[in-house]
């Protein structure tokens, strides 16, 4: 039977053989490749590859037993999630949610239905934002990810376009993003960039902080200015200046200065002795700011976002002078 289907924007890019295995499941994809070779799909009335790269407003034409044409059943999992979300700025291509510790940013091994994407994509889903039956292959997705155990400003895409964009400009750091975090001891310095190298240990899901390059380190700096100290502890502002793995948690540890509640860098006595549920690392406060075109995001050029409750700040005074 013969369907037409047109293509959106949030397919568009993608091979066709691609958006039929996302899109139709039950067609095998031998069938795909017969149906291919024999024109019986085609786009705007044309004969097309397995390569041919989808454009939006395209015409898929598709003369294909209705069996095969069936997607997938509406079993979600992400509406088992709680929709339990801080959104510190939202509207109609971008979210910005201040993710809690203690919650995953994607499912992982353990995952038990519940995930900040899950969140989201429920949230959206509720709102009429987001229906996977009519986005054929895109969902709402994650910009940037911080640690389980980490709190602060995680980004999200509503749009494919907004994705592509904002994934071009992390990577090229047309963004500052500061931290807020409790460390050990009393700092040398007010401020200081502090630099070295690091190397990522897979298996044991750590870092390790040098002085000197070895082999597979990458260059790692950090500036901190001390906001508040006592005896015991220094609050910090840390601003990434490159933003690798368990980078402010790791690079503080090996100055000697390791962050309150860190289980795996920090130090096990002072851990138990306050008693802090979490590493104290807050990813607070966000500002774009864009060297070149963002397209349909140019408007959030120059603004800033700020998560205003950190948990630690409360328990701040409570500790720094603890012997």
């Amino acid at each position: 039977m013969k369907q037409t289907i047109i293509i959106k924007s949030n397919d568009a890019g993608q091979r066709v053989d691609k958006f039929f295995t996302k899109t139709y499941p039950n067609l095998p994809q031998s069938m795909l490749y017969k149906a291919i070779r024999k024109k019986d799909i085609k786009i705007n009335g044309k004969r097309c590859d397995i390569s041919t790269r989808l454009n939006e407003g395209d015409e898929v034409y598709m003369f294909l037993h209705d069996d095969f044409l069936q997607q997938k059943e509406k079993e979600y999992d992400f509406l088992k999630a709680p929709k339990t979300l801080g959104i510190v700025y939202e509207d109609e291509n971008i979210m910005l949610l201040d993710k809690k510790p203690g919650l995953i940013v994607h499912p992982d091994e353990n995952y038990h239905f519940d995930s900040l994407i899950a969140r989201i994509q429920h949230y959206l889903y509720d709102k009429g934002e987001y229906n996977p039956e009519k986005e054929n292959s895109f969902a709402p997705a994650l910009i940037n990810r911080i640690d389980r155990n980490t709190g602060g400003i995680v980004m999200a895409a509503k749009n494919a376009e907004t994705l592509r964009i904002m994934n071009a400009k992390v990577k090229a750091r047309e963004m500052e993003k500061l931290y807020l975090c409790v460390a050990c001891g009393k700092m040398k310095k007010k401020t200081e960039v502090l630099t070295g190298y690091l190397q990522k240990n897979e298996s044991q899901n750590r870092v390790y902080i040098s002085e000197k390059p070895q082999a597979d380190s990458k260059s790692i700096a950090t500036r901190y200015t001390v906001l508040d100290e006592g005896k015991a502890f220094s609050l910090l502002e840390i601003e990434l200046l490159t933003g690798r793995t368990h980078q402010i948690r790791a690079h503080l540890a090996s100055i000697g200065h390791p962050l309150a509640g860190d289980g795996k860098y920090g130090t096990n006595a002072v851990n138990k002795k306050i008693g802090f549920p979490y590493q104290a690392l807050y990813s607070y406060k966000l500002k774009f700011d864009f060297t070149t075109d963002a397209g349909i995001l140019n408007y959030l050029d120059g603004t800033e976002y700020q998560v205003d409750d950190v948990w630690f700040l409360h328990e701040f005074d409570r500790i720094k002078d603890m012997k």
